[in-house]
């Protein structure tokens, strides 16, 4: 059983649905903070990242500070899969490539993935449904990205 297989089977339930922002933020997170803990270098970061994206531009620093939390308070409550797939079911196709996109970027950012970077990737595609097509492109262009 792969480390995503398991988010398919039904978990708690989180009491509110997350909104799109919440969710992408949400995968952008357990990406990088899978043990509930996010770095201050980490959230400086992803945030800087999610503020360039038109979902996010008008969060001021408080207001991302405060969503993180949230999503952090769910990853250590409820756990990763509870938190993936409240996520997965607030997000449109285009926004799960694009969380898939970003995921793949951050995973990649020191120019290569170790073997259990490799398989996160590949559960994460197929859990987020995104085409084999299209993650290759994603995985192609995030290494080609991430080499210099």
């Amino acid at each position: 059983m792969s480390l995503l297989d398991s988010v398919l089977e039904t978990e708690n339930q989180i009491q509110e649905k997350l909104s799109p922002a919440e969710a992408f933020a949400a995968i952008t997170l357990a990406t990088t903070a899978v043990d509930g803990y996010l770095s201050e270098e980490e959230e400086l970061c992803i945030s800087s990242v999610l503020s360039r994206m038109k979902l996010f531009r008008s969060f001021s620093n408080d207001v991302m500070h405060k969503l993180f939390e949230r999503i952090l308070e769910i990853l250590r409550q409820d756990g990763f899969n509870t938190l993936f797939n409240a996520a997965r079911e607030s997000l449109s196709p285009d926004l799960r490539e694009a969380a898939f996109a970003l995921a793949t970027d951050l995973l990649l950012a020191d120019g290569s993935a170790n073997d259990e970077e490799k398989v996160f990737l590949t559960d994460l595609y197929q859990a987020l449904g995104v085409s084999r097509e299209t993650a290759l492109q994603i995985v192609q262009v995030m290494s080609i990205k991430n080499r210099v």
